[in-house]
């Protein structure tokens, strides 16, 4: 039988650096919550606004799969493997931390603010070799559907990760109704409101609430309202 758990905006950690205004939908630095730990592999979903400028200086990860999805504006990276460049709207950046990297992000405008998701999700294996991508995807794409932008497959649309996980957006149209099925079985679904208001699974979601959905087979969305969503297949277990 289907499972669900809901994370309204309001009940998300959050925390005003002044120059980062954050938002996190689990557990995260200074944020804790024991009933927010995770979605299954998915461990991480912070909301960021960051102030002309300013940004994050260099600093290491390892052993996590790294996805940045610019909402508006432009981010800088700077990477200890050499890779340097602008991410904005309608570019996503996916980098494996691996066996460790260092990287800085910051926003690229001294007058505008960047709004950005970053995404981490649990890896299938340890100590990969580091790796930085940034492709652009096609906006067109994401009209009232589906559209895959990260999976496992090398070969597949978008990037790809070390995990069993497929990322999707979606820009609907009012009243337009989707279906997602699983790619694997035993999978979760985390979907994400970036703007609008849907209905799904009998729970209407608002701007930046979220529904994790375990064992279903898959979920029909209604748009109530012109509405952008993120929607994250991620192993459970």
């Amino acid at each position: 039988m289907m499972k669900r758990v809901i994370h309204r905006a309001s009940e998300r950690g959050h925390a005003d650096h002044g120059w980062l205004n954050t938002w996190h939908s689990f557990s995260f630095a200074n944020y804790y919550d024991p009933g927010k730990i995770s979605f299954g592999k998915l461990r991480v979903l912070n909301d960021d606004t960051v102030a002309p400028g300013k940004g994050f200086g260099m600093h290491a990860h390892d052993n996590m799969e790294i996805v940045t999805i610019p909402l508006s504006g432009a981010l800088e990276h700077k990477d200890s493997m050499g890779n340097s460049g602008v991410i904005k709207a309608g570019e996503i950046q996916v980098m494996s931390a691996g066996s460790g990297i260092y990287h800085s992000e910051f926003n690229h405008s001294k007058e505008e603010e960047v709004s950005l998701l970053q995404i981490w999700v649990i890896p299938d294996r340890r100590d990969v070799g580091p790796r930085y991508d940034q492709f652009t995807y096609d906006k067109s794409k994401t009209l009232n559907n589906l559209y895959q932008v990260i999976s496992p497959e090398k070969s597949g649309e978008g990037s790809w990760i070390h995990q069993q996980s497929w990322f999707s957006l979606g820009e609907l149209d009012r009243d337009m109704v989707i279906r997602y099925s699983l790619k694997k079985k035993g999978n979760g679904i985390y979907l994400f409101v970036i703007e609008g208001m849907i209905e799904t699974c009998d729970v209407i979601l608002e701007k930046r609430d979220a529904l994790g959905i375990i064992e279903a087979e898959g979920i029909e969305i209604k748009a109530l309202d012109q509405s952008n969503i993120l929607l994250i297949e991620v192993p459970i277990t």
